[in-house]
């Protein structure tokens, strides 16, 4: 069996889907089968006020208008049981989203259920692609279960709501928006709990060590990263023998558009070890609409510098959802008047994500990532733009998707 890729592609106002979807078919023409998987979350779907369903129009809408014969899904991004109904109809890929739940206390009884049902995996534990061993006591099993447990738990009740309607879906378990990073020791016995649950799960996202900031680049120790990607790999592969996963169980990557330092080692470690691979993006498309709305000059640079008034006049309003996953300094932001007195070019060049460009402003980047409100605030007039300039943009679309992503990690 190949090797599964899967990338996802957020698109804040489904202008998108067609721009989105011709990186996808380049790909195929380069040899790289990657298949696309629309999400939106609640809280973007909240902010724009639009409905999961629209995710699935956007999405048949493009596959039908470019003849895309491939699989290709809709992911209800980051649900939980409060929020899974309104996505149960338009979607196929679930995230179900537990982060909020680990920590919380499991009974005692099934904690020592669990314990005792992982006798046989305490001590070392060979992982056969790495040739690498693990060590584990009992201690350290009942601390994990402690820990996750209750979570897992979680996932295993959202599931089943979903299954009580809908059969047919992959399933996605999401632990990265935490504190702390997953250890490939905890890792393997979170799957565990998962195959005890009895969720068909397709894809794992754990949180991994680093900065996982929203639209730019990973910040970390990308050696160390490169390790824990190859023994979470790993992992997949023995829990999946041990536990009945599927042999195609994933590793997902959240946050994952624009983490070019940790591309060429995700790329190496996949190939070397046959195993698929699911990244997940959100914002990227939207900042690539403002960049070419302001590469293409007139009303269009006038509109991307009013969002960008916006955005600075409303910082903490924007940044506050967002606290956890962006660092913004301040003192790096230009002034209104500055920024009104830009040419395209400069615009551009402090927008888009290219990091030998001197004029590149990470801060200013990842203050338009979450002004996206702004945009939904001028409604038809921004929305008029997508569609006067929708070939300069959709270009910026095409381009970012395959030459700086699908690309480097899966070419």
């Amino acid at each position: 069996m190949s090797a599964v890729y899967t990338l996802g592609c957020g698109d804040r106002f489904g202008y998108e889907g067609e721009a989105q979807l011709t990186a996808y078919i380049e790909a195929r023409k380069l040899g790289i089968n990657v298949s696309p998987v629309w999400n939106k979350s609640n809280r973007e779907h909240q902010t724009v006020h639009t409905e999961p369903s629209a995710v699935r129009a956007e999405a048949d809408s493009a596959v039908a208008a470019l003849g895309w014969g491939d699989s290709y899904f809709v992911d209800a991004d980051h649900i939980n049981l409060s929020n899974v109904d309104g996505f149960i109809e338009s979607s196929d890929f679930f995230t179900l989203d537990v982060a909020e739940e680990i920590s919380k206390a499991a009974s005692p009884g099934d904690v020592d259920a669990f314990v005792m049902s992982m006798k046989k995996h305490i001590g070392k534990i060979e992982l056969p692609s790495l040739k690498e061993k693990l060590s584990v006591d009992e201690e350290d099993v009942r601390k994990i279960a402690e820990h996750y447990l209750y979570a897992v738990q979680e996932a295993g009740r959202i599931f089943r709501h979903i299954a009580a309607s809908k059969t047919d879906v992959k399933i996605e378990v999401s632990m990265d928006e935490t504190d702390d990073p997953q250890t490939p020791v905890e890792m393997l016995f979170i799957l565990a709990m998962i195959a005890q649950e009895k969720i068909p799960v397709d894809t794992i996202a754990p949180k991994f060590s680093g900065r996982f900031n929203k639209g730019v680049d990973y910040v970390g120790d990308v050696v160390r990263f490169e390790k824990e990607f190859e023994q979470d790999v790993a992992v997949l592969r023995f829990a999946a023998e041990q536990f009945g996963f599927k042999k195609s169980l994933r590793l997902s990557v959240h946050s994952g558009s624009d983490k070019f330092a940790i591309y060429p080692g995700m790329n190496r470690i996949i190939k070397k070890h046959g195993a698929g691979l699911h990244v997940k993006t959100a914002g990227t498309s939207w900042l690539e609409e403002v960049i070419g709305l302001a590469e293409a000059g007139g009303s269009g640079l006038d509109l991307a510098k009013n969002i960008y008034a916006g955005a600075l006049n409303r910082y903490d309003e924007l940044a506050a959802p967002y606290a956890a996953v962006i660092d913004i300094d301040p003192a790096k932001l230009p002034s209104i008047e500055e920024v009104s007195g830009w040419s395209s070019e400069q615009y551009v060049n402090a927008l888009r994500h290219e990091q030998s460009c001197a004029d590149y402003n990470l801060s200013f980047r990842q203050l338009i990532h979450v002004a996206y409100k702004v945009a939904y605030e001028l409604g038809d007039e921004y929305l008029h733009a997508l569609e006067k300039y929708a070939d300069i943009v959709g270009k910026n679309v095409t381009y970012n998707l395959l030459e700086r992503h699908i690309r480097p990690i899966f070419g």
